[in-house]
């Protein structure tokens, strides 16, 4: 079994998600009392969230360059980083260690194309939403066709993740508003939604939305552990 290097923190919210899919997921395809092999090292998200906001992309990128390294001198074999947003830095922690990251787009892009789907609506932060390292990704290497909510929409989503899912507010009210925009999204021709922050799929189950969902905390731990068991 290869030893998963998770990037945490950001937030702990979804972190813990990630430790405790991987885990059951590990026990249940070895079983016993297997677990999985995996370091986490989990950042202040408060220092985080600052420089995202502040729009210091190359700071950003140099501390989790570290956070990358300091996994990989602890024996990790590849990384996980348990964020869609700081995926915008991937190529930078990349270059930056010599152990493979699996970029959470890929399984995510599999898993759509696996139920035949082309075009799907895209939920995030305004960085995932809005910037073009991961909707590029999608539609460049993956093929699909991105949708993403209006504008009044994304800020919706986008105070929702940082004002409350990240400190484990689940408030209803809020799962209404994202139901909301998931049906807008059906209207423009969605075949899915890809829950793209790790922390709406706390809020967001698969009764709340007319959509089918695409969780990307689930798929990304699930892609670890495929990786850790080949």
């Amino acid at each position: 079994m290869k030893t998963i290097g998770l990037m945490g923190g950001m937030s702990w919210e979804s972190s813990l998600e990630y430790y405790r899919i991987i885990n059951k997921e590990v026990q249940k395809r070895l079983g016993g009392v297997h677990s999985a092999k995996c370091l986490m090292y989990s950042v202040d998200f408060a220092e985080i969230e600052v420089l995202q906001h502040r729009g210091d992309w190359p700071e950003l990128a140099r501390i989790l360059s570290q956070v990358g390294q300091a996994l990989e001198a602890g024996g990790a074999d590849f990384l996980v980083l348990c964020t869609n947003t700081m995926h915008k830095v991937a190529s930078e922690i990349e270059t930056a260690v010599s152990i493979p990251l699996l970029h959470i787009a890929d399984p995510t892009a599999d898993k759509i194309k696996s139920r035949g789907f082309k075009k799907v609506g895209l939920l995030g932060t305004r960085f995932t939403m809005e910037d073009d390292f991961y909707r590029g990704r999608l539609e460049g290497q993956h093929g699909l066709e991105v949708l993403v909510p209006d504008e009044s929409d994304r800020d919706t989503v986008h105070k929702i993740i940082y004002q409350e899912l990240v400190i484990g507010r689940l408030e209803q009210e809020s799962k209404n508003k994202f139901a909301s925009i998931i049906k807008k999204l059906s209207q423009q021709g969605a075949e899915g939604v890809i829950l793209g922050c790790t922390e709406i799929g706390l809020l967001v189950k698969k009764k709340d939305s007319i959509l089918p969902l695409f969780d990307t905390t689930a798929i990304h731990a699930e892609a670890a552990v495929n990786l850790a068991l080949m």
